[in-house]
């Protein structure tokens, strides 16, 4: 956050006519807040507060904020990833016994680790990568078949490094993924994940605007339009629509997931394109991104009427959508003061996807809400408490 929120924050207050207190009861943000953050005793926020006082005030949220990102990965992952972080860096190199990679084997190696990626199995990701990286590096300089290939590694190590909050490794692997890709389709994929990257660093502005032009650029012809496209077109309006409602622009977040039901629908089904986990879309996948925008709008009744409709088999337990929206329903459960209900909800996340959950920021910021309003913890708690590193 800038250290210039608070003092954007009171000169739109002051052109609003509003006192401190005015604004603090119809945000929803403590008072106390509300001066600490004007008088520079605190220069970060959530952006969850950010677009709440935006709300208030009624401007885009990045009107408040330069750039707000989720913290960044600490330092015991950095160190767990930097045999990744070099391999991504590190320059071709031919073997000098002669033992050079070939396209079949790169090729087969990328398919075998596409399982460890979907399935979020970071410890076998952390041996797996990076020799499989050098090779791909490696191989483009003997054979241009190899560009394909490590334009999709490049994009998968580029999520991965993003899922894990390990920003400026993903910024790499997605620009260098975009610059080897073949077709308007796979670079458009990569700024889905680009795009993603951008929202997660706060980049509201930025997001938006690239997510709009790519889909504008890819928009395909309803009537004869392939899985492949739709899946593109659709996921790239899903992020312009993240964006939007996170810069507290609702209309504009509805118009663009309108636009992605309608790409949803001509699918007519939840669909993976050429078996690409990423490219995965349809139906499920829209009301899921749209019980995510009731979330980040603070409606946690909406988020549970609209969670109640989505069929409960739909998605594997390894879904990174499915997980993502089971936080925003545990959410919104902490919200109503159901604690049981939430902590159920963590620990079917859990269950899924036990690699997963402790890189996630959101989770521990549940459970860390869950914990402060309980007087005694259940074993449950704590568990889950130690899983995600969060102090009680």
């Amino acid at each position: 956050m800038s250290a210039n929120f608070g003092e954007r924050l009171r000169e739109i207050r002051k052109r609003r006519g509003m006192s401190q207190r005015e604004l603090a009861e119809i945000s929803g943000v403590s008072l106390s807040l509300v001066r600490k953050l004007e008088q520079g005793e605190r220069e970060d926020t959530r952006l969850e507060t950010a677009r709440q006082l935006a709300t208030a005030l009624k401007v885009p949220t990045t009107q408040l904020i330069a750039e707000h990102a989720e913290a960044p990965a600490d330092d015991a992952t950095v160190d767990r990833w930097a045999p990744v972080h070099a391999a991504l860096a590190a320059p071709a190199e031919l073997d000098a016994l002669g033992e050079a990679p070939t396209f079949e084997g790169v090729r087969d190696a990328l398919q075998a680790a596409v399982p460890l990626f979907s399935h979020d199995r970071f410890v076998e990701l952390g041996a797996a990568l990076p020799p499989l990286l050098r090779d791909a590096e490696t191989l483009l300089e003997i054979d241009p078949r190899g560009r394909p290939l490590r334009a999709r590694l490049l994009e998968l190590t580029g999520w991965l490094m993003t899922q894990t909050r390990q920003f400026d490794a993903a910024e790499l692997a997605l620009a260098r993924a975009l610059d080897d890709a073949t077709d308007r389709i796979q670079g458009a994929a990569t700024v889905n994940t680009q795009c993603w990257l951008l929202l997660r660093r706060g980049r509201l502005a930025d997001a938006r605007e690239l997510a709009a032009q790519w889909a504008d650029d890819v928009e395909p012809r309803m009537s004869r339009a392939t899985p492949a496209e739709l899946s593109t077109w659709g996921w790239l309006l899903l992020r312009l629509s993240a964006a939007a409602i996170r810069d507290n622009r609702p209309g504009e977040a509805e118009d663009a997931l309108r636009l992605a039901n309608s790409a949803a629908v001509a699918l007519g089904r939840e669909c993976t394109p050429e078996d690409d986990f990423l490219r995965t879309f349809g139906p499920v996948t829209v009301a899921l991104k749209r019980t995510e925008n009731a979330m980040v709008a603070g409606q946690p009744d909406k988020v549970l009427t609209l969670a109640s409709r989505i069929p409960a088999d739909s998605l594997k337990p390894s879904s990174n959508n499915r997980n993502r929206h089971l936080l925003d329903v545990a959410n919104a459960y902490t919200q109503q003061r159901q604690y049981a209900e939430a902590v159920d909800v963590l620990q079917k996340i859990r269950a899924g996807s036990p690699q997963w959950l402790p890189n996630q920021r959101y989770a521990r910021d549940i459970l860390g809400r869950i914990v402060s309003r309980r007087r005694t913890l259940t074993p449950d708690m704590r568990e889950l408490a130690d899983l995600v590193a969060l102090p009680v």
